[in-house]
């Protein structure tokens, strides 16, 4: 399987940013060990931005190749329309992600305008987020 994880904002910061909430663990070294656990099963293609127009374009250009798309789409989940507009577009299933369980925290983080678009939603599990999203996609 081909399987493309896509990061949205401060996905980058993984490490750095606030590791009581996000963890001490950057994502290329968690992407890493999930590439050699999976290296039998699913080919994994990583993309991050800041950016949301380079987010959408991503879920385009990839939508209708991969198998499935992994979508931590950070703050732009409580605002974008057009990401939403995006996923439906796309043939390729799409899982959302949370690292952090977002209905635990600030109440404007508890409406996601994506997973209404999207086959699931996994969250609060840590970066083991995305391994269950892996494993759900590859099912």
């Amino acid at each position: 399987m081909k399987i493309q994880i896509i990061n949205g904002p401060n996905i980058n910061l993984l490490g750095k940013r606030e590791p009581s909430i996000y963890g001490s663990v950057t994502f290329e070294d968690y992407l890493a060990d999930l590439r050699k656990r999976y290296a039998d099963v699913a080919e994994i293609d990583y993309f991050q931005s800041n950016i949301e127009g380079e987010l959408i374009d991503k879920i385009q250009q990839v939508g209708f190749e991969v198998d499935g798309i992994i979508l931590n789409a950070g703050a732009y989940t409580h605002t974008s329309i057009a990401l939403q507009d995006a996923i439906r577009a796309v043939k390729a299933p799409v899982v959302e992600v949370h690292i952090s369980n977002v209905h635990a925290r600030e109440e404007f983080r508890h409406k996601s305008m994506i997973s209404c678009a999207c086959k699931g939603v996994i969250l609060g599990f840590g970066l083991d987020s995305y391994r269950l999203a892996l494993e759900a996609l590859c099912k």
